[in-house]
């Protein structure tokens, strides 16, 4: 009989050990989905455009004086002046206006290193018209015609013996920047007149 019970005994043992034998093991836990992590659209700066704008009255609205100075790479002297010039229907012109920079003290408007104009006319045909005339005008006089690009627009730069000048219309719309007296050098035309004529057609962000 004990016999008997060992066995009862050890067969119970037996069976618990097949039954933990056979259980199934603990899975162990997969890891969390992973968030997708969502970075927002960086946004472009803002870079001002070139636009047929109505005439300025204030040069700081033409060619700020820190910017010209920057462009420049020096402080000029004195402030701009401004001259607002008259309408005149023969040409089709409805506005103008000049404003002269870097013009040393007592001196005058001739004396001035740097002039930025601007003009406007009736229409796209007489702007560009008048840009023409005075492009073949120059060629006549014997200057060095260049196309050049100002902006996303297209300007021509003209060298003559006495001045270098950057012309071109956008729109109705007529802009110069004029280098007098050979301020500037041949070698650094093309790294400020098309700078100055891309900001006297940008208005102010």
């Amino acid at each position: 009989m004990r016999g008997n019970k060992f066995f009862v005994a050890l067969g119970a043992v037996a069976l618990a050990v097949c039954a933990a034998c056979s259980s199934p093991a603990p899975q162990s836990q997969e890891p969390p989905p992973q968030i997708p992590k969502i970075t927002p659209p960086t946004t472009p700066s803002r870079v001002p455009a070139m636009v047929d704008r109505p005439l300025p009255d204030d040069c700081e609205l033409v060619v700020p004086v820190d910017v010209m100075n920057a462009t420049l790479g020096q402080e000029l002297p004195g402030g701009p002046r401004i001259i607002i010039g008259i309408k005149e229907p023969s040409i089709g012109r409805t506005g103008k206006i000049d404003c002269y920079y870097g013009i040393p003290e007592k001196k005058n408007l001739p004396d001035a290193k740097i002039i930025v104009g601007l003009s406007t006319y009736t229409d796209e045909l007489t702007a560009r018209t008048r840009i023409t005339e005075s492009i073949e005008a120059e060629r006549q006089d014997g200057a060095k015609i260049t196309e050049v690009d100002v902006g996303k627009q297209k300007g021509t730069l003209i060298e003559g013996k006495e001045e270098q000048l950057l012309i071109g219309s956008l729109g109705k719309t007529t802009f110069v920047v004029r280098n007098r007296n050979n301020f500037l050098p041949q070698a650094r035309l093309m790294a400020v007149l098309p700078v100055l004529a891309q900001q006297s057609m940008t208005p102010p962000v």
